[in-house]
C-alpha cells in the first residue's frame, strides 16, 4: 500500500511546500513529475532530462505516452526550472525547442 497517493491532481505538502502531481507515463506507466508552482520547479523523475527524455525501451516503456507526456510539458512556463531523476538541472525554456518537436510531429526522434 503506498504511503501516499500520486494520482494526476493530487497534492503533495512538506511544510509550505506544495507539489502538484503530474502523471507523466512513458518511462513507466506510473510516471510522474511534481510541480513547485508557487517556487517554478518541476521534479521530473525520469521523464524529461536536459536535452532527452527518459527511456521507452524497457518493460513498461511506451513512446507513445512519452510523447504525450513530453507534450503536456511544453504547457509550462519557460523560466520553470527542472530537476530531473539523473544528470544536470535545466529549464523549459531550454528544453522547448526540442519538445516541441516532440509534440508537434507526434513521435520521438533519434
Amino acid at each position: 500500500m503506498p504511503a501516499v497517493d500520486l494520482a494526476e491532481g493530487g497534492e503533495i505538502r512538506f511544510g509550505a511546500i506544495r507539489l502538484r502531481v503530474w502523471h507523466t507515463p512513458g518511462h513507466t506507466g506510473g510516471s510522474v513529475c511534481l510541480l513547485d508552482e508557487d517556487g517554478g520547479l518541476l521534479f521530473s523523475g525520469d521523464t524529461l532530462f536536459a536535452g532527452g527524455w527518459g527511456r521507452v525501451d524497457l518493460p513498461g516503456g511506451d513512446p507513445a505516452a512519452m510523447v504525450e507526456s513530453i507534450g503536456r510539458l511544453t504547457g509550462l512556463e519557460d523560466g520553470v526550472r527542472v530537476l530531473p531523476g539523473h544528470g544536470s538541472a535545466t529549464s523549459i525554456g531550454r528544453e522547448r525547442p526540442w519538445m516541441e518537436l516532440v509534440r508537434d510531429g507526434h513521435r520521438l526522434f533519434a
